[in-house]
């Protein structure tokens, strides 16, 4: 390229164009501040921010943070504990949510919007209006011995397996219902003359297609259960049964916290999340710009 035309591209650069660039920098930066900040105190030793202030370079790095918040905090028992709520509370909303996106959105009948409505409607109603009749019905409604070892849902991994499922199922079924609304309907009608029964064409022919709409809901479903204190506080009365929000707790002490193995430790809890994105990244961006260009 010749000095010329490097001169012609750079009058073409509007002050508009550098203005909207300076503030995403200035954007960005701001919003990767405190993540920055947490992993730069989390490899700090807490003798050297005592020495010198938080607002210091450092003298020294080092790990020890993480490995002391592994074995404070009990990390391992946690995670498992998130698992065996996380993983069944996905698969059952992502599973019922599509089941119901496909009756309403591939089938005509007469309460077809409403039964939409009254799903989308949950996700209207703050979840701490519930806070005292679900406490009671959790308290009061029996459950078999098999599913619970104390006769109830309270303190129970189901308890908080249900009610993420009834909390997440209106927002899947609305996300799901508007993809497949996308989908041609002649792949149903075509299916349907071919004699193949209602269950076939929702698991054979709509469900592989919404793959990309599912692995987006996956990982969207999988962090706000993950991240979930809310319902594990007040429906767990044990302490060795709660997710791992609650492990962070156990790094801070009646009279002093030490922020650096605080700060360690809630790195290591996020990281989890971090990798269930990158497994579904390449379908969770195509989920998120489907539907965003037409043909």
């Amino acid at each position: 390229m010749t000095a010329a035309t490097l001169a012609r591209a750079r009058r073409r650069v509007r002050p508009g164009r550098i203005l909207l660039h300076g503030f995403l920098i200035v954007t960005a930066a701001i919003w990767l501040f405190p993540l920055l900040w947490a992993i730069y105190t989390s490899f700090r030793p807490y003798s050297d921010t005592l020495r010198n202030g938080y607002v210091s370079l450092p003298s020294t790095l080092n790990i020890d943070n993480f490995a002391n918040a592994w074995n404070q905090a009990e990390l391992p028992h946690f995670y498992l504990n998130t698992l065996i709520v996380a993983v069944p509370a996905v698969i059952l909303t992502l599973f019922l949510a599509s089941m119901v996106a496909f009756a309403v959105a591939r089938f005509s009948f007469r309460f077809n919007l409403a039964l939409l409505m009254l799903f989308t409607a949950g996700n209207l109603l703050p979840p701490q209006v519930l806070i005292v009749p679900l406490y009671r019905l959790y308290l009061l409604l029996p459950i078999p011995a098999p599913l619970s070892d104390n006769g109830y849902l309270y303190d129970q991994y189901l308890g908080i397996i249900v009610i993420h499922v009834a909390f997440q199922t209106g927002f899947a079924v609305f996300v799901l219902s508007n993809y497949m609304r996308t989908l041609s309907k002649e792949l149903t009608e075509a299916a349907l003359v071919d004699g193949a029964p209602v269950w076939a064409i929702y698991r054979r022919v709509i469900l592989p297609l919404c793959k990309p709409a599912l692995a987006a809901l996956a990982t969207l479903q999988f962090t706000w259960i993950y991240n979930d204190f809310f319902w594990a506080l007040l429906l767990m009365k044990s302490g060795d049964k709660r997710p791992i929000t609650s492990a962070l707790n156990n790094l801070q002490g009646q009279f002093f916290t030490n922020n650096n193995l605080l700060a360690a430790g809630a790195l290591l809890v996020a990281v989890p999340t971090i990798i269930v994105y990158f497994a579904l990244q390449r379908q969770f961006i195509r989920g998120l710009t489907l539907g965003s260009t037409k043909g």
